[in-house]
């Protein structure tokens, strides 16, 4: 059942996410940046050899009243590329299999470039290279080619177009920081569209990267049943490979591209739409560049608010969108936080010229780790030109706790989240029924601002709310003081029989310890034969469902902060009683790590289960499915000796031999271990002698660990209290 479940996931995948994974086991040692260029050089390539193919069908079967499926001008008429015969996909997948396909492929982008002048310098000839392997490559092509087989034109580039703007976010992903050079992240860009709402007039990215926001303000067009060729782009890049991974997806979505600009000047040095006054401005641009040579641009006529500083870019970048935008024009631009909040002269001072101009429209504050190349929070500006706006308020909306984590690094806003904000801003903007919401947004008047310095950060002004808790504070610390309290008598009588106060307690470890064992009469065991029995974990569900109760699920990484109670983020699941009764964890139990979550990190680290840590949970605690429980049989050893020798294999290194890494994540081989290992047991009466002293000093540490966790939330509990307010209703 379990295998037939995990088909129906597969199934279900999205064909994007299907064929990124499938592309990406072929990548092997290629780095990505240079891999993209090769995946997406395929898709742009099948992409313009289905339009092709499907318009020279038409025409041949029309050669009898004049048509010729060999005359370049038949295609350019409807705006499609022509594609040489030896050039053509099906041409390339006759010869995938030869070991000279990559030499194909490379003939084959320079001849649609002799072919076709907007393409010229675009298209990318990597695939004769050595790095890459021609089997490879072949099963690579194989895989592209059954992207929208079999579909119309406009699926065809519909399809392939949505598959290449996924890849382009995950080619991203893998790059980290280099992504965030060519790629804004969709929904910060559906955000950015949704707000300035580009109906009609000239749209200019003078930072374009790959061209995310040239694609979606088409989109954004069509689905309001605009006229897309309503609006015009004009776009600049000085990364010459970003420029063209941009051409390529332009041209996938049929927009027209001949405005966007390459050289690798730049748009600060060398303007390539100098006299271009837009009607909107939609831009992502560098955060913080401190290398954009603003020593030469001292006296440029751009900066009509106050030249930039030399060591950030960040106002030249503003005032280069203000400078090109027309009388009545818009811009929605992504700023890095510092930029509204800086208290260099300069800066404030630039800044004070902007806000009391009435430039300013809105500021958005967005969550972190939006991005992929900086996980600090940023901003989204809303600059007009236009006279009919209120230009005595600023909106400031706060969306810092929007969002939700797709990857453990990475997060996206949702439909409700876009919705929300531009909604918020567009009510504001036309007077439509708005209001400040507390903990959301504000509309903030200049004076206001003018008391802040100029600072415009969107947390200075929109209203905290307030906080909420379940329980009254003497509620929420009455049962840690208690636990305090009870476990004081037997930490002190601790103390008092081993006579910690002294040198008794030194002399009594050393006696005990600092001696030749005689192991003569210790039995080596198989670890299979004293294990009782091994029990799976189990992750639950996020939201209740039937007959399922709260469960707390310890993970992996929770392992080293149990001796510590070091566990606010033991995440609560909710999974069906009658697996709880089965499943939920007792006192002694040994938690073993089954999967390293990262190549780096090893496994086997273990942790045991005390009658401290279950009353710490206060409900029913269970191991998530990338752990399993160990219990022993009693009446062969004792569950604490167990626990110190396997925390002693983990320490020396004896529980990495028995990893597998698969797929880039370490796992565990339980039960090889369990089966390959020996254990050393002494007779029952040493064995319980040690353990005890051992026993009674792990307990004194974990008695402290608990009464110090308690100690710990008392305070920041108190602290809680008296510094927020609290809507206890």
């Amino acid at each position: 059942m379990a295998k037939k479940s995990k088909k129906v996931t597969q199934a279900e995948e999205p064909l994007e996410k299907q064929l990124w994974k499938a592309a990406d086991k072929l990548r092997k040692n290629i780095d990505a940046a240079e891999y993209k260029h090769v995946v997406l050089g395929l898709i742009f390539l099948k992409y313009i050899s289905d339009a092709f193919e499907e318009l020279y069908a038409k025409l041949k079967a029309l050669e009898t009243e004049g048509a010729d499926p060999e005359d370049r001008d038949e295609y350019k008429a409807e705006n499609v590329f022509f594609v040489p015969s030896a050039a053509r996909w099906s041409s390339l997948v006759s010869k995938a299999k030869q070991p000279e396909i990559g030499k194909f492929v490379d003939n084959a982008m320079d001849a649609i470039e002799r072919e076709n002048p907007s393409l010229k310098g675009v298209l990318p000839k990597v695939y004769a290279r050595q790095n890459l392997d021609p089997t490879s490559l072949g099963e690579l092509i194989d895989l592209v080619g059954n992207i929208a087989l079999g579909d119309t034109k406009a699926r065809s580039a519909d399809v392939l177009g949505h598959v290449f703007e996924y890849f382009l976010g995950e080619f991203a992903l893998a790059e980290g920081k280099k992504g965030g050079q060519f790629y804004t992240p969709r929904s910060v860009v559906e955000l950015l569209v949704e707000m300035l709402e580009p109906y009609q007039g000239r749209v200019f990215d003078p930072c374009c990267g790959s061209g995310g926001m040239f694609v979606q303000s088409e989109k954004f067009v069509a689905e309001h049943q605009g006229k897309v060729n309503d609006i015009s782009i004009y776009g600049q890049e000085s990364n010459q490979t970003t420029w063209r991974l941009c051409k390529m997806n332009l041209a996938i979505r049929g927009i027209d591209s001949s405005q966007v600009k390459w050289n690798n000047e730049g748009s600060f040095l060398n303007d390539a739409h100098r006299d271009l006054k837009a009607d909107y401005v939609i831009a992502n641009p560098p955060f913080n560049d401190s290398d954009w040579s603003g020593d030469l641009l001292r006296k440029d006529g751009r900066w009509q608010y106050g030249v930039p500083p030399v060591g950030n870019a960040n106002y030249a970048w503003i005032q280069h969108f203000l400078y090109h935008l027309a009388p009545n024009g818009k811009a929605a631009i992504v700023m890095h936080c510092s930029a509204a909040s800086n208290k260099g002269v300069v800066e404030s001072t630039i800044r004070k010229e902007i806000v009391n101009s009435g430039l300013i429209d809105c500021i958005v504050a967005l969550p972190t780790q939006l991005f992929t190349n900086t996980t600090l929070p940023v901003h989204i500006w809303i600059l007009n030109r236009s006279n009919k706006k209120k230009t005595s308020d600023i909106l400031m909306i706060d969306a810092y706790n929007l969002g939700k984590m797709k990857e453990s690094t990475l997060r996206i806003l949702d439909t409700l989240d876009i919705t929300n904000i531009s909604n918020a801003y567009h009510r504001w903007k036309n007077n439509d029924n708005y209001s400040d919401q507390p903990g959301f947004c504000k509309s903030v008047t200049v004076k206001e601002i003018e008391s802040k310095s100029f600072i415009i950060s969107p947390n200075r002004y929109v209203e905290k709310l307030k906080k909420i808790r379940t329980k009254s504070f003497q509620e929420e610390i009455n049962d840690k003081l208690d636990n305090t309290i009870n476990q004081i008598p037997s930490i002190l009588n601790f103390i008092n029989n081993h006579h910690l106060n002294a040198n008794t307690f030194k002399i009594d470890i050393l006696r005990q310890f600092d001696a030749k064992f005689d192991r003569s009469k210790w039995e080596a065991v198989e670890l299979s034969e004293i294990i009782d029995q091994t029990i799976s974990g189990n992750w639950g569900n996020d939201e209740p469902k039937k007959d399922n109760i709260p469960v707390f699920v310890i993970r992996g990484t929770d392992l080293p902060n149990i001796p510590i109670f070091n566990l606010r983020k033991t995440p609560k699941r909710y999974i069906h009683k009658n697996k709880v009764a089965k499943l939920r964890l007792k006192e002694n139990d040994i938690v073993i790590e089954m999967s390293g979550g990262s190549k780096d990190q090893p496994t086997g680290r273990c942790a045991l289960i005390t009658s401290e840590l279950l009353h710490y949970y206060q409900m029913p605690v269970m191991c998530s499915n990338f752990c399993k429980v160990i219990r022993v049989k009693p009446d062969k050893v004792d569950p604490i000796w167990f626990y110190f020798y396997w925390n002693q294999s983990y320490l020396d290194g004896i529980t990495t031999k028995y990893e597998n890494q698969p797929s880039g994540i370490k796992n565990f081989q339980l039960d090889e271990y369990l089966d390959s290992e020996m254990i050393l047991l002494p007779p029952a009466d040493v064995m319980e002698r040690y353990t005890n002293l051992l026993k009674s000093l792990f307990q004194f540490n974990n008695r402290i660990a608990f009464i110090n966790n308690n100690i710990a939330t008392i305070i920041q509990k108190s602290f809680e209290n008296l510094y927020f307010d609290f809507d206890d209703n």
